[in-house]
């Protein structure tokens, strides 16, 4: 099993504190990161790397949540990234990959507008939610190529050298993420930096014929909401562990009984364990069930990709709701700046609004994808 060792994990919880008044990861955190094995897990073979299965990658980052939420959160998109630059066009994972992983921030939201010309085109724009953009390598947004008979929704990459990076990270929770805006304009992109969404939606970009694997064969909303979700459910497992040890010591004021001999705590503590089981149990099933699909060489369709979205929505909505039972009976102290109770609650807050996570809109596509009824043809699935 690859992933993160115990000690990595312990100092991220170390840094968590420096990564929230940084507002981006620390220095040290990102070179022991490019050390990791979650660095290279599913960057393909021929590039060095480990070319794991997918649901490989979704423990690791649930683990790092442990130490930090934010640090879990930008690690692993860092992680996640890599295979997205491995389904782009061979010359383009030829320059991207030529001295191995990268970090590739990718705000994929279509805010840029790209201008065909002569091999390739001309992209202008801004992109807001660009997790780690302080560290980037590389850069992958999402824009709209004007072609002369369509608009083809894309993604493109481009060297980080040719983005500008705006602060404008200033929120109540998630802070060490560092996801600022990122602005392009007039940037040459060549075809060959170009794909898709519809491929990438749908497991048949290029890189899913190029490495034969079934790892880049998977569709990528299950697989963005998939890894989304792992520093949430992990921040809620975190609360839930340090509930249990605060209440071995915590005496309640002014009626001097321990917390520990109160039944209503001890109800919430096993609430909050056999709820964590049952989330840990749909992302396994909903993450082995796609991986099956696609070691079969089959599409995964569109019904699919909507429940493991819906799947990842429910993980976060649920994971949220534990926490917040759980600090209601933590009492004041559980707010001081000092107890990680409080930045749990906070940067679960903000993960949550995450447009994958949004509820109303997942249970709607799966349902409606359920019965064979008409979504959006542009409907994020």
């Amino acid at each position: 099993m690859h992933g993160v060792t115990d000690e990595f994990v312990a100092r991220l919880a170390e840094r968590a504190e420096e990564a929230e008044r940084l507002r981006r990861l620390p220095a040290a955190t990102v070179d022991e990161f490019r050390q990791t094995d979650l660095f290279r897990l599913l960057l393909p073979a021929r590039f060095g790397g480990l070319q794991a299965s997918f649901p490989e990658l979704l423990q690791p980052i649930r683990r790092m949540a442990h130490g930090c939420a934010s640090s879990a959160w930008t690690l692993g998109f860092y992680a996640l990234h890599n295979w997205l630059l491995s389904l782009f066009d061979p010359r383009a994972q030829e320059e991207v990959f030529a001295s191995g992983p990268v970090l590739a921030p990718a705000p994929l939201a279509p805010t840029g507008r790209g201008i065909p010309i002569d091999g390739g085109v001309r992209l202008t724009g801004r992109w807001s939610w660009a997790t780690g953009a302080m560290d980037a390598d590389w850069m992958i947004v999402g824009a709209l190529v004007e072609r002369p008979d369509r608009i083809d929704p894309s993604l493109l990459v481009l060297p980080a050298a040719e983005v500008e990076v705006v602060d404008t990270w200033h929120t109540a929770g998630m802070r060490g993420t560092g996801s600022h805006d990122v602005v392009v304009t007039e940037v040459v992109v060549p075809e060959h930096r170009i794909a898709a969404v519809a491929d990438i939606y749908g497991g048949t970009a290029p890189g899913a014929r190029l490495h034969d694997a079934p790892t880049y064969r998977w569709p990528l909303v299950p697989a963005l909401a998939l890894t989304a979700s792992m520093p949430v459910l992990g921040a809620a497992e975190r609360v839930t562990e340090l509930f249990a040890e605060r209440l071995g010591e915590r005496v309640l004021a002014y009626s001097g009984v321990a917390q520990k001999d109160q039944p209503a705590a001890q109800i919430r503590l096993g609430d909050a364990r056999v709820r964590l089981r049952a989330l840990r149990a749909l992302i396994a099933e909903t993450a082995e069930g796609i991986e099956r699909i696609v070691a079969r060489g089959e599409r995964v369709s569109r019904s699919v990709r909507a429940d493991a979205r819906l799947a990842a929505a429910h993980t976060v909505r649920e994971s949220r709701a534990i926490i917040a039972d759980l600090l209601e009976a933590s009492g004041a102290s559980a707010q001081f700046l000092s107890n990680p109770l409080q930045r749990a609650k906070r940067d679960v807050d903000i993960a949550a609004g995450h447009v994958v996570f949004d509820y109303d809109m997942g249970r709607e596509l799966a349902g409606a994808l359920a019965i064979g009824a008409k979504i959006s043809p542009i409907a994020m699935v």
